[in-house]
């Protein structure tokens, strides 16, 4: 195995829970699902509510990640939208990222993720993107200055003005922000499908990714949502499945993990899952692929 598989191979996880305590809930559900990745959230995914955190939680994933070798990742509310009419929505947004970016620092993570938002009604295209510019530059101009995670910005599934949902969007969404290096993207295969990028085609999920890396440039790409999809192709709707058994299939996975882009590039995936069955089992048959292509 070469060694941009074995990085691809390490770097496999999940999205864990957190409730009753950081490094108490997350780190042996990584243990538990054999996962070398993990995401969280750090505040209320559907509201506005921020969580100070634990200190004592936080050195304890810390230290767990360090130990196991592990990558995190925050995500950011589902509510952030730094291009919506509503200028209450678009304060919480900032408020929301800086403060992901700070409790990120805190844990050790590599990124944040967050979508990529939407004008919500056509007269406010235009003013959706000054706003990205005026309120995104400066959160990534500090968190570089800082030296944290990164901002990844994850296309969405498409539908109500979004700001990026296919993946040739995102060069407007880098171009609004002058291809600041400290943001990252994140493809979540659900979206990309939902969005209209018929990845289960032979070679579709190749196309795909050619066309991210053609949009956005090598090394843009810092992380992956690796999911399956409840619905059909171009649905705009974002219902994930357990990898082979959504619409998208098991084959397409494959060519997502042997592709270039992909080499080196931590996957996550956000499936349904009982207990950690589900995401165990999704990680496992990840890493099979990854073997099945050395």
């Amino acid at each position: 195995m070469d060694h941009a598989v074995a990085d691809v191979d390490r770097a496999l996880g999940a999205h864990a829970p957190v409730a009753g305590g950081l490094a108490r809930a997350a780190l042996p559900y990584l243990d538990s699902t054999g996962a070398r990745a993990v995401q969280v959230y750090v505040s209320n995914p559907r509201g506005w509510a921020r969580s100070p955190g634990d200190p004592d939680q936080d050195k304890a994933f810390l230290d767990g990640i360090e130990k196991r070798e592990a990558r995190a990742y925050v995500h950011a509310s589902l509510l952030t939208n730094l291009g919506s009419p509503t200028e209450a929505t678009v304060a919480s947004s900032v408020a929301t990222l800086d403060h992901a970016l700070e409790r990120g620092r805190a844990i050790g993570a590599a990124g944040v993720v967050f979508h990529a938002g939407s004008a919500v009604d056509a007269g406010h295209a235009e003013r959706a993107m000054t706003q990205l510019r005026e309120h995104l530059l400066p959160l990534l101009d500090r968190a570089a200055k800082l030296g944290g995670p990164k901002l990844l910005v994850e296309p969405s599934a498409g539908g109500g003005r979004s700001l990026a949902s296919r993946v040739e969007h995102l060069a407007g969404y880098l171009d609004a922000v002058e291809w600041h290096p400290w943001l990252g993207v994140c493809f979540d295969t659900c979206h990309a499908w939902a969005a209209g990028h018929d990845l289960a085609a032979p070679g579709g999920m190749t196309a795909t990714l050619d066309a991210l890396v053609e949009a956005v440039g090598q090394g843009r790409l810092e992380l992956v949502h690796a999911n399956d999809s409840k619905d059909p192709l171009g649905s705009t709707r974002d219902r994930h499945e357990n990898i082979g058994a959504g619409s998208i299939g098991t084959a397409p996975f494959a060519e997502l993990l042997a592709h270039p882009a992909a080499a080196g590039v931590p996957m996550i995936v956000e499936t349904p899952s009982t207990g950690s069955v589900g995401h165990s089992q999704d990680i496992a048959t990840l890493r099979d692929l990854v073997r099945r292509g050395d």
